[in-house]
C-alpha cells in the first residue's frame, strides 16, 4: 500500500500538504516541454479533456434531440435534456462520492484537509455538507446548466448563430475543441473575481464557500446566480463560429469538471503502488485561504495578478496578510491558516 508521506507530510492539524508546489504548465515557447505537458497522464488532453470530449460525442450520437426538434421549444425534449444531464450528473459525481468518501477505497491518504465533510453543522441545509451541496447541484446546478444548453441548441437551430460543420472545417472544429479549456479558464478566472466583489459574496458567493472542506458535490454546489454565471461561458459560441457539439463538450465539462476539482483528495491511488496527480490542490487552497488561486487551468492569471498561492509557507504568509485586509470590509470571521 502507498505511503502518502512518499509524496507529502500532514501538519499538526491532520491537513496534508504534498511536497511539489502548484506550479503552472510550462510555457509555449519551451515547446518540448510544452509538448510533453499537452499529451502526457495527466496532462492537458489526458485524460480528463479527452474523457469529456468522448462522452461528448456519445451524448450527441445517442442522447441528443435532432436539430429539428429543437427549433421549437417543447416540454418533451427540454425534459429529455434535463432527465439526461441529471443522470449523467449524478453517476459522475455519485461515483467520485462514492469511492473517495462512502467506500473510503483510499483512506485519508492523499486528502488534503484532515477531517471528514461536516455532519450536524447549522451552516448546511440539512445540518449536513453532503446533503447540502447534492441539492444545490442538482435542484440549481443541473436546470440550469440544462437551460443554458436548450438556448445554445435553439439557437443553432434557427440558425441565429453562424454554424462551422466538421466535414467542411474539421480544423477549426477540432481547435475549438481544444481551445475551449482554455477559454473556460479565462471566463472562469473573470466571472470568479467579480463574485469576490462583496456585495457578490456575501448575497451569492458564500453559499459555495460554505464547503471549506470540499468534496466532489462541492464543486457545483453553487447559488442560483452563480450557476448563472459560471455556465454563460457557452455564449462564446454566438460569436465565434461553432457547432451545437461545442456548446455540449463545453457545458459537460464545465459542469462535470468540478467533481474532480474538488475531490478533496490531490492523487488518486489506481491500486498498491501507483497512484495519479489530481491538481486539486490549486482550487483547494482557494476555498481555504479565499483570496488566492481564483483560476483553476493553464493560464497564469493568478500570478499575473499577484494572488497566485504555491502552498509554500511564504505564500501563506503574503495571502493570509492579504485575507486579514479585506476580512472586515467583507463581513467574513473565520480564520485561516
Amino acid at each position: 500500500m502507498i505511503d502518502d508521506s512518499q509524496f507529502g507530510s500532514r501538519d499538526r492539524r491532520g491537513d496534508w500538504l504534498p511536497h511539489d508546489p502548484v506550479a503552472y504548465p510550462p510555457a509555449p515557447w519551451r515547446l518540448h516541454l510544452f509538448l510533453k505537458w499537452i499529451f502526457k497522464i495527466p496532462g492537458y488532453l489526458f485524460p480528463w479533456t479527452i474523457s469529456y470530449v468522448a462522452l461528448s460525442a456519445v451524448i450527441w450520437l445517442y442522447a441528443t434531440p435532432s436539430i429539428e426538434t429543437m427549433r421549437t421549444f417543447s416540454i418533451s425534449w427540454l425534459a429529455f435534456l434535463l432527465a439526461r444531464n441529471l443522470v449523467v450528473v449524478s453517476a459522475v459525481y455519485g461515483a467520485w462520492h462514492y469511492f473517495l468518501y462512502i467506500k473510503r477505497t483510499q483512506g485519508s491518504r492523499f486528502k488534503l484537509n484532515g477531517r471528514w465533510p461536516a455532519v450536524d453543522n447549522d451552516t448546511f441545509l440539512f445540518k449536513r455538507q453532503n446533503a447540502d451541496n447534492l441539492f444545490w447541484s442538482l435542484a440549481s446546478g443541473v436546470p440550469i446548466w440544462t437551460a443554458w444548453e436548450a438556448f445554445g441548441y435553439w439557437m443553432f437551430a434557427n440558425h441565429y448563430v453562424r454554424w462551422i460543420d466538421f466535414h467542411r472545417n474539421p480544423i477549426m472544429f477540432c481547435a475549438i475543441v481544444v481551445l475551449i479549456p482554455v477559454f473556460h479558464d479565462l471566463h472562469f478566472y473573470l466571472v470568479h473575481r467579480f463574485l469576490h466583489w462583496p456585495p457578490m459574496y456575501r448575497m451569492v458567493h458564500r453559499l459555495h464557500h460554505n464547503a471549506v472542506n470540499v468534496g466532489p458535490w462541492s464543486g457545483l454546489s453553487m447559488h442560483p446566480v452563480e450557476h448563472l454565471l459560471y455556465f454563460s461561458g457557452v455564449l462564446i459560441h454566438f460569436v465565434v463560429p461553432s457547432h451545437p457539439f461545442h456548446v455540449l463538450f463545453q457545458l459537460l465539462a464545465t459542469g462535470l469538471g468540478p467533481a474532480r476539482g474538488h475531490a478533496g483528495f490531490d492523487r488518486l491511488a489506481l491500486n498498491g503502488r501507483q497512484t495519479m496527480p489530481l491538481h486539486t490542490q490549486m482550487h483547494y487552497l482557494h476555498h481555504k485561504y479565499f483570496e488566492c488561486n481564483y483560476g483553476d487551468g493553464p493560464l497564469p492569471l493568478d500570478r499575473w495578478a499577484g494572488t497566485f498561492h504555491d502552498g509554500s509557507a511564504e505564500a501563506k504568509e503574503r495571502i493570509t496578510r492579504r485575507f486579514m485586509e479585506r476580512a472586515d470590509r467583507m463581513g467574513i470571521g473565520r480564520k485561516v491558516g
